[in-house]
């Protein structure tokens, strides 16, 4: 059976900003993907845009608690083998994206990977190349490399959906970075394709509410790996700031 991909994107009220974003999943020319959208009650032509762009897509339009109880609600319709999530306003890096990282999953010996991921690029918000994310993600990733920071972009890893779990919806800025630390923990194999996988679109709601995200990173470190690792790197963050 081929493998099947579930690229899961969260929106509200983001009818200009989605249009690439569905785009590069219709675009693909890997066949076997599930677009999962799940709109936060949009008052705006989001809900419209994706009916005209992406008719086959699985779209849900309902109130949610906020971004990450929506994305708690894709994991709960994703059907496929890998979990990928893709926000309104970032994309897919080209049209073979998805073709090349299943390629790269299949030519693994053994046992399929449970966590996989790759680079990215900071775009504007006309979809231009600014830079490479400048926290680049390592070869061999562990779950103390996340000590460093957020060193896999959310929008660049997938997750075998035998491990996956719900985000948690006690942090409302940084539980993506919570959860990659719990989805690295739990796996047994990873797999770094070397190459950029997705588009990052420059902003988002952790850059408009940046002290209180770095608060609630601070206290999902303090979790993790406990109070003096956490100002240890915190200390090492001061010269190299975290983005």
């Amino acid at each position: 059976m081929p493998l099947k991909i579930s690229i899961i994107t969260v929106c509200r009220n983001a009818e200009n900003e989605i249009v690439s974003t569905l785009q590069s999943v219709v675009g693909q020319s890997y066949p076997h993907i599930e677009h999962i959208i799940v709109d936060g009650a949009s008052t705006d032509g989001t809900v419209a845009r994706v009916q005209a762009l992406a008719p086959d897509a699985a779209l849900v339009s309902e109130p949610d608690k906020g971004i990450y109880d929506a994305m708690n609600k894709g994991i709960c319709r994703a059907t496929g083998d890998y979990l990928w999530f893709l926000n309104a306003g970032d994309s897919l890096r080209s049209t073979e994206t998805v073709a090349e990282v299943v390629q790269a999953i299949e030519v693994q010996a053994g046992e399929q990977p449970d966590f996989v991921y790759g680079d990215t690029m900071i775009v504007d918000a006309e979809g231009k190349d600014l830079h490479l994310r400048r926290l680049r993600p390592p070869k061999q990733l562990t779950e103390k490399s996340f000590l460093d920071g957020m060193l896999v972009c959310h929008q660049s890893m997938l997750v075998s959906r035998r491990i996956v779990l719900p985000y948690n919806l006690r942090y409302r800025l940084s539980s993506d970075y919570d959860w990659a630390i719990r989805m690295i923990a739990r796996s047994r194999t990873r797999l770094f394709v070397p190459r950029v996988l997705s588009n990052f679109r420059a902003g988002g709601a952790s850059r408009k509410y940046k002290i209180e995200s770095l608060k609630e990173r601070f206290r999902i470190m303090s979790r993790h790996y406990g109070l003096g690792r956490t100002v240890a790197a915190h200390i090492r963050f001061l010269f190299i700031p975290v983005r």
